[in-house]
């Protein structure tokens, strides 16, 4: 060792061993510990060039590719002792590495010698770690977290591990010129963008598995699964990803997963990295911290062989499940019904007796958009419901007479009855009648029996109009004192500036099917007050359910009359919309009903009338619940 020190010694700048002589004239006395503080500081900072070595240069890139592997981590490295003896000296240097949610901590020794009186480092890859040998280097791996799940009625998994099929082109396995031509075949069978798959295949690496699609395992078509093996190099990787039980399955509700858009990154770089999988819309994207859990980290050690050692690992914390009131069986049958339905359309089922949403169904028409909870449309004759709990209040019975003309006239603007409208329904009627036909004019012409903010208060009642966060995009319409006499006529008839959603409409009913005024949940850890609005009173509540009724034995709602079980109460809708960019009125199509323990709401957002397109909807689809 000294030997090797004197020959060290020899090969330093002159200048150097003038200033450390100069410096230090009793050798003897000359300690150790500043250099080894020294050296603890450099590698710390990544910055050696300030501590005693032969060749700090060349040692300062060692240690930076023997950490490179490390990604953005650095280490705290703190001097623990020093120990002399005679021209030698061995330093012990705590590290400790900040990885996830622990620290990888170990303890290190450096040798040091005496070089013309002064101490200078011996470098050795251990002092990085004990057991690097030179050529080797450490590496930082992430372990993903196991996704959360999310969980329907009765903790039925909704989205969950499903196996799918990762399709690409291995380019380890071909030539470069090959891939390309491989890829324009991959592309074609999988009715890709040719050009842009093989742009990607062509950036990628050598040895890289280039990925063009991933498709459920059960969604394959028949010709892609055979028709891939005869492409060279292509491959069919076998995964699984955290899906719902169809592609479609809730979709504007559960939203989607996938790697953060750059904007993501940018507002939130703490939080967000290229290559995660994150929540991206929906209820994946609201609950993404709940659901993405908290990533593990595996550090290697890479020896110059490439041979790769384990050294530290901490274990991926799977996120949390998140809980709903979805029921997965009477999605499906809802989305099934909805599915050959060509405008927009939604379904809602609420259960009365808790508020819990068990189906939140858009159909293909949607284009993905949520209307089934936050969709504005005019409710039509559905509001009537509302209505006629604002005209009970008001001292009207149901048994009173009421006259249902062919047509009214409020200042100046003419009011009519729907084209089909009975005629034996005109006239002289009882108010249960009115509803039970669904008579315009009747309800128009009892507009004046209400105050400014009597039909505000009866949708309240009925859990219209008042706003609450429900943990996911719920709209709960709107219902607003009218500012004109027509305004106040047109909205008796769920027209003028009443707005609703799906859900708002099915909440009404179930309001009037429990008695109280229902609040819908849909995320069980989400919890939420009730707002204070006016008690739905026993009695108004009773002859309103009995008013509904006569819907189903004796008016438009007919269709329901022998859908078995408990007895089914119900009101049809048809509004008139004007649509984007002008043209002709159109209709809304509305259907509502209750029975035992359920609440639905049908919307079609084009269609003839509630009875006839909405209708026959819901019907099915209580006869499948």
């Amino acid at each position: 060792m000294r030997l090797a020190a004197s020959v060290l010694a020899l090969l330093l700048p002159l200048p150097l061993l003038v200033a450390c002589s100069g410096s230090d004239p009793d050798a003897s006395e000359a300690d150790p510990e500043p250099v080894a503080q020294a050296l603890a500081d450099g590698l710390a900072a990544g910055d050696l060039s300030g501590v005693a070595l032969a060749d700090p240069t060349e040692v300062e890139k060692q240690y930076a590719e023997i950490v490179e592997g490390m990604g953005d981590r650095s280490p705290r490295v703190e001097l623990v002792d020093v120990v002399e003896d005679e021209a030698a000296a061995t330093a012990t240097l705590g590290w400790s590495w900040s990885i996830t949610e622990q620290d990888w901590t170990y303890s290190t020794t450096a040798p040091l010698s005496r070089v013309g009186g002064d101490w200078v480092v011996e470098w050795e890859t251990s002092i990085v770690e004990p057991s690097l040998r030179r050529g080797g280097s450490l590496e930082l791996t992430g372990v993903t977290a196991a996704r959360g799940e999310i969980l329907g009625a009765g903790g039925q998994a909704i989205v969950t591990d499903r196996p799918v099929t990762r399709f690409g082109i291995d380019k380890s396995a071909v030539s470069t010129k090959r891939a390309v031509t491989s890829a324009r075949e991959l592309a074609r069978l999988l009715d890709l963008d040719v050009a842009a798959y093989v742009d990607r295949v062509r950036a990628s690496g050598d040895e890289a598995f280039v990925e063009a699609i991933v498709l459920r395992r059960d969604d394959i078509p028949v010709e892609v699964g055979s028709g891939y093996q005869r492409i060279k190099g292509a491959l069919a990787v076998q995964d699984t990803l955290p899906l719902a039980p169809t592609r479609d399955f809730a979709a504007a509700i559960l939203g989607t997963v996938g790697e953060p858009t750059a904007e993501m990154i940018e507002e939130d770089p703490d939080r967000y990295e290229v290559g995660q999988q994150v929540g991206l819309s929906g209820l994946q994207h609201r609950y993404d911290e709940q659901l993405v859990g908290t990533p593990g980290a595996v550090v290697t050690k890479v020896a110059s062989d490439g041979k790769e050692t384990e050294l530290f690992r901490e274990e991926a914390t799977p996120g949390q499940p998140l809980q709903l009131t979805l029921d997965p069986r009477l999605q499906t049958v809802a989305e099934r019904l909805l599915d050959p339905v060509g405008p927009a359309s939604a379904l809602v089922a609420i259960k009365p007796s808790t508020g819990a949403i068990l189906v939140a169904a858009n159909g293909p028409g949607t284009d993905g958009y949520n209307m089934a909870t936050f969709g504005q449309f005019a409710p039509g004759s559905t509001f009537k419901s509302v209505s006629a709990l604002a005209l009970l209040r008001s001292g009207l019975t149901p048994a009173a007479a009421v006259d249902c003309p062919a047509s009214i006239v409020v200042d100046g603007k003419r009011f009519e009855n729907y084209d089909d409208y009975p005629a034996g329904g005109l006239g002289r009627i009882p108010f249960r009648t009115a509803l039970a036909n669904s008579c315009n004019t009747a309800f128009i012409g009892e507009h004046g029996r209400l105050g400014r903010r009597t039909l505000v208060e009866a949708a309240a009642s009925l859990g219209m109009g008042v706003d609450h966060d429900l943990g996911f995009p719920a709209y709960f319409g709107s219902v607003v004192p009218p500012r004109s006499e027509t305004e106040a006529a047109a909205n008796m008839i769920g027209q003028g500036t009443i707005l609703a959603s799906p859900m708002t409409m099915a909440t009404v009913a179930a309001s009037v099917q429990a008695g109280r005024t229902v609040l819908p949940s849909l995320v069980r850890s989400h919890e939420v007050e009730q707002a204070s609005v006016p008690e739905l009173g026993t009695t108004e509540a009773e002859q309103l359910r009995g008013m509904l009724r006569g819907v189903v034995t004796s008016g438009s709602g007919s269709l329901l009359a022998d859908v078995p079980g408990p007895p089914v109460i119900a009101k049809t809708g048809t509004a008139e919309y004007v649509p984007e960019g002008g043209g002709a009125l159109r209709t809304h199509a509305w259907m509502i009903a209750a029975q035992g323990d359920l609440a639905v709401a049908v919307f079609v957002q084009d269609g003839a009338s509630g009875s006839q397109t909405a209708g026959p909807i819901l019907e099915s689809f209580l006869r499948a619940r």
